[in-house]
């Protein structure tokens, strides 16, 4: 019987099978794991040996007489040889020197706040542990006068004026400061570690160079300690910033908060698509994850006051509120 022209003909063989091809590679082992977040953590916790503070030490100092002697050598000379320039140039080397004071001042007295705060914290913890409403009374009174010429702090402190009388323990009435002094405060310390959590994601995801994730996610994780800091009242410099940084990363490595487990892979990477199918991405979203734990242990460490039964803020929510919608979403 004759038949028409064929275009397919699918009685013949079509070619291989599509059951015939090879299975897709098995990636359940390569799943994300912050290793950028992992890596910055630990150098940032890890304290210098007595060895390295001796030869720091020497090295600053041998390099302090020298230069001192070089510039004491280079500016007789030249008053010998020509009494403008030299004197000028001598003048040069004594406002650099002021203002090399007035900078290590200025160290001295952030540091100085920061022991405050953590004198004002301790207290609280102390008083909190004895059940102690004379001493929280004092805590509270520091407080106040810590934040007295804040701006942002005026309505609370009114208010707080006005319900500390009521409060007739030593956790209701911190709890009362807590809410009302530090509630603004903590609200702005959130949005940091947010916007932190955002760009640490960011940059891990869209910068594939080696190493750069790295230095970005420390850098970004330091500033947000300062700007933390700065919100609470530190006011740290650079040497008040690596002590904080230290404190905080320490405790991190401590409680084991920047090990990745199976539970938060799961309720970062659950609702990302992105995240499931691309490992750049998914690294991302956990290195993210990772700077807001690093950005709540930060508040706890400087915070004035330690935070109420239930009023902690929720690494999950953070996650949630940062990175939501970032790569294709994520959910609690």
């Amino acid at each position: 019987m004759a038949r028409g022209p064929v275009l397919i003909d699918l009685e013949e063989d079509a070619g291989p099978s599509v059951a015939d091809a090879p299975p897709v590679p098995d990636l359940g082992g390569t799943l994300p794991r912050g290793q950028a977040m992992q890596t910055a953590t630990r150098i940032a916790a890890r304290p210098p040996s007595r060895l390295g503070r001796w030869f720091l030490g020497l090295a600053a100092a041998l390099t302090g007489a020298f230069a001192s002697l070089a510039a004491w050598e280079v500016v007789t000379a030249l008053i010998a040889r020509n009494a403008v320039l030299g004197w000028g140039l001598a003048g040069l080397t004594g406002a650099f020197l002021a203002v090399l004071l007035l900078v290590i001042l200025r160290e001295i007295a952030a540091i100085g706040r920061l022991r405050k705060i953590d004198g004002i914290r301790q207290a609280a913890d102390t008083a909190l542990a004895d059940q102690d409403l004379k001493a929280a009374r004092a805590v509270a009174a520091q407080l106040t006068a810590l934040y007295k010429g804040r701006e942002d702090t005026r309505w609370g402190r009114e208010r707080f004026a006005g319900l500390q009388g009521d409060q007739m323990d030593a956790p209701a009435l911190l709890s009362l400061a807590g809410t009302e002094l530090l509630g603004p405060l903590d609200a702005l310390a959130t949005r940091q570690v947010e916007a932190a959590a955002r760009q640490v994601a960011t940059v891990t995801a869209l910068v594939p160079l080696a190493l750069a994730d790295v230095v970005a996610a420390l850098a970004a994780n330091l500033r947000m300690i300062r700007q933390i800091s700065q919100i609470y009242g530190g006011r740290a410099g650079l040497l008040g910033n690596l002590r904080l940084a230290r404190a905080v990363t320490a405790h991190l490595v401590a409680t084991g908060a920047v090990a990745v487990g199976d539970d938060m892979l799961e309720s970062v990477l659950g609702g990302s698509l992105l995240g499931r199918l691309s490992r750049r991405f998914g690294e991302g979203v956990v290195n993210g994850a990772l700077t807001a734990r690093v950005g709540v242990a930060a508040m706890e460490v400087c915070r004035p006051l330690p935070f109420a039964t239930g009023k902690r803020p929720k690494v999950r929510d953070i996650i949630r509120s940062s990175l939501s919608g970032l790569f294709g979403g994520t959910k609690s």
